[in-house]
């Protein structure tokens, strides 16, 4: 009897073990999310008579999603177009259906979706695991199967659960759980963005095995606000945890750091280069809240930048890290499926002008970045060809108050210190003097 019931006790264990050690097994995000998200820009607007412009309507995400194909978002891999909270109605239907505003979706979220999907494009929704959304709407709790059905059958392809209104930890857990398990047994593939961990920090540290069997991407921290202090205290909290929430991430599930805000109001170049160049680093989703229809130049050249979006959207999608942390400098650090790596280099100084920063080449990579040489290039915030270094050299950056120079690092095995000495004289500290 003892024997048996030992047997049984490994047997749970083997079982629990098997299944909390993978990702969520619903074959998306593969590499991070990349699209658009009402929240941060549009809020909780929902007085469409006096702003019909900027409301929560289907209006807006029509709009969106038109300026998406357009103007090259679609083509860049923005490829979500999605709803945050105040979309409902006040209540659910005869049927504890969920309903859209009718005024402000007069044609339903069945036909939205089916108008983004037109463009190529995809839809995300937004829902809650408590009795209410944070805005007060009807929240999912006690609804789970019914809520994915619905969303399944409207043809959305995100959801975006929030964590207001929970009653206990364990409800917040049971709610992720129930939630993630009632979207796969829709039979579509509905990208699931959780908030479980956001909710589970205050009271004690998150089990991101667990998370990650059930998430695709999953929150940390508070909201993003247009502010550079918003964006560093979201920089520095992944820093700071870095050895817990880094190890997490991979190819179906990944840190959520929040949204984009370049291209609003708060963050000058420089700190719109920096918050484009670590969520890329920090293998993050690129969910911008913008207003595409406005966006200037400047800010969308940022966005599109192709370089850095390839490193988000690396395979191997390892998440970069912290190198090292000085009185005034970070250095983040992220290795690419090429074997190449990805340096980023931040001013935190919010004072006065440039200032320099020599990187050593052995530093880089547990020292097989640059061995025994290595090719760098600029990507931002201007592209430049930096030349081929050695493994015993180093490089001096100059950097902006609260800006980022971000550096692809390629090993070179050809070519030989002579001509890494020649190149890195004639053309690296001219290109970096002229160019930053």
């Amino acid at each position: 009897m003892a024997v048996a019931s030992f047997r049984n006790v490994i047997s749970l264990f083997f079982f629990i073990w098997l299944h909390m050690t993978h990702a969520l097994d619903n074959g998306l995000a593969l590499t991070p999310t990349m699209g658009w998200l009402h929240w941060e820009r549009f809020m909780c607007n929902t007085d469409c008579s006096r702003d019909p412009h900027n409301c929560i309507s289907e209006q807006l995400y029509m709009q969106m999603a038109d300026v998406m194909v357009s103007e090259g978002w679609k083509d860049a891999g923005y490829e979500y177009v999605c709803i945050d909270d105040c979309w409902l109605t006040p209540t659910r239907d005869i049927q504890n259906r969920l309903q859209a505003d009718p005024k402000r979706f007069p044609r339903g979220i069945k036909k939205l979706a089916d108008y983004i999907h037109s463009k190529g494009l995809k839809l995300g929704i937004y829902q809650d695991v408590g009795k209410k959304t944070c805005a007060g709407y009807p929240g999912s709790r006690g609804f789970y199967e019914l809520d994915a059905q619905t969303f399944a059958e409207w043809g959305v392809d995100l959801l975006k659960f929030d964590g207001c209104y929970f009653e206990s930890l364990q409800q917040l857990e049971e709610g992720y759980i129930n939630m993630s398990l009632a979207l796969n047994a829709t039979g579509r593939n509905i990208l699931y963005s959780c908030e479980w961990p956001l909710y589970m920090w205050p009271f004690q540290q998150p089990n991101y095995t667990r998370i990650r069997h059930y998430c695709n991407h999953w929150r940390n921290t508070n909201d993003v606000y247009d502010s550079w202090s918003s964006i560093k205290s979201i920089i520095d909290w992944t820093a700071s945890h870095q050895d817990t929430i880094v190890p997490a991430a991979g190819p179906g599930g990944w840190n959520d750091p929040d949204m984009l805000v370049i291209g609003n109001f708060g963050l000058s170049r420089d700190q719109q280069i920096t918050q484009m160049a670590l969520w890329a680093m920090m293998a993050a989703p690129l969910l911008m809240s913008n207003d595409l229809r406005q966006i200037d130049e400047e800010s969308k050249a940022i966005l599109q930048n192709k370089d850095v979006i390839a490193i988000n959207q690396d395979s191997l999608g390892k998440q970069g890290y912290r190198l090292g942390k000085g009185s005034t400098f970070d250095v983040w650090e992220r290795p690419l499926s090429d074997g190449s790596f990805a340096i980023a280099v931040v001013n935190r100084q919010e004072i006065g002008g440039p200032q320099r920063f020599p990187i050593v080449m052995f530093a880089l990579g547990n020292g097989q970045a640059c061995n025994p040489n290595c090719v760098i290039t600029q990507i931002l915030p201007t592209p430049t060809l930096l030349g081929v270094h050695e493994l015993t050299s180093s490089l001096e950056l100059m950097v902006n108050p609260t800006g980022t120079v971000l550096l692809k690092v390629v090993v070179d095995t050809k070519s030989s210190g002579h001509a890494a000495k020649r190149m890195h004289t004639e053309q690296s500290d001219k290109s970096i003097m002229n160019n930053l």
